[in-house]
């Protein structure tokens, strides 16, 4: 079923996009890909020392070349029905949550993105792997954004995006004579921070900052230490006022992708959820004002009892490995509000 709704949708896609394409003028591509280079898909054919990988680097770069200009189209307002079902089917996990809201805030009218061709970071895997997945540098509206791509079936889905900080660079990935990347185990102890602990690690790090026990794991920054400030001036401000406040992250049941990187570390990527909470508890006035970016999802300019906010966030972090210790860098992020509710 699932395959042949892609099918049928990829099928409506090539079709509005003819019809966008004529509207728009000769700007806009038929793949939304650069045109001046074409993918970097490498050699599908592994030495002969190496067994065929369960995903080549041509298969990943023909999902690519599928999901991008096929997610664009979609996300032009139009008369097609159903453009958020259809949009959502490319994506999973935090993607998801981050897709909805983009249709959702805007009335169906979300951003648009330009793309760049892509550099793939394949990972070899045996065949027979549950759960492949690959990454892709590319550059979405100009800037340098990494993205994951995981399968469902016979399907590939975007999976995260995470766009590179100003003044960060991508750490150079590992490659063997074929091109392709190495993926690390989850409990992989061979780097500073475990695979499977990267995203509590963060989680711990953006709500206590400098004062709790993961601290020193993370460099200080604006997605870690300073979040943490913010949270702790918040909830001094939030009581000082008569409301109660308090601001969670968590790493919930996403996937964490990571490949190995030539100096030994790692390049971990993850997700993480926000859940913010305000409530009146000695505010007389039953006035809590609801934030600009919430507006799409609360009817009014605040609400009398508790406000609930919830973000997604995704991240790219550097990791040392472990014979080199030093606090891991976060080097990419996106994230938006998800979801807001109020009584």
């Amino acid at each position: 079923m699932r395959a042949y709704r892609r099918g049928k949708m990829l099928a409506l896609a090539v079709g509005v996009l003819a019809a966008a394409t004529a509207c728009t003028g000769p700007a806009q591509t038929s793949s939304g890909v650069s045109q001046g280079k074409a993918p970097a898909t490498g050699s599908a054919t592994p030495s002969p020392s190496a067994p065929a990988p369960a995903v080549t680097r041509q298969e990943a770069a023909e999902a690519i070349a599928a999901i991008l200009p096929t997610d664009d189209v979609l996300r032009v307002e139009s008369i097609v029905p159903g453009r958020l079902a259809l949009d959502s089917d490319l994506v999973r996990d935090g993607q998801f949550a981050l897709t909805q809201a983009a249709y959702e805030s805007t009335g169906d009218r979300p951003p648009r993105y330009t793309w760049g061709s892509p550099t793939l970071y394949v990972p070899r895997f045996a065949q027979g792997e549950r759960a492949p997945w690959f990454s892709a540098l590319v550059t979405r509206n100009g800037q340098p954004t990494l993205l994951t791509f995981a399968k469902s079936g016979e399907d590939w889905q975007l999976s995260s995006a995470a766009q590179l900080l100003s003044g960060q660079r991508l750490p150079q990935v590992e490659l063997d004579s074929d091109g392709y990347a190495k993926a690390l185990t989850p409990d992989d102890k061979t780097v500073t921070i475990s695979p499977q602990y990267m995203g509590p690690v963060h989680a711990s790090v953006a709500e206590t900052g400098a004062a709790g026990v993961t601290a020193g794991l993370l460099a200080d920054g604006q997605y870690t230490t300073e979040v943490a400030k913010q949270i702790a001036t918040d909830r001094e401000k939030a009581k000082k006022d008569g409301f109660s406040y308090d601001s969670i992250f968590s790493a919930d049941n996403w996937p964490v992708y990571a490949l190995r990187t030539s100096d030994g570390g790692a390049l971990i990527q993850y997700s993480l959820s926000r859940n913010t909470s305000t409530r009146t508890v000695a505010n007389n006035t039953y006035i809590i004002p609801v934030p600009p970016e919430a507006s799409w999802a609360i009817s009014g300019s605040s609400v009398r009892r508790s406000l609930k906010l919830t973000e997604v966030h995704q991240y790219a972090t550097a990791v040392p490995p472990l014979t080199a210790p030093a606090a891991a860098r976060v080097i990419a992020h996106d994230g938006a509000l998800t979801r807001a509710s109020g009584e």
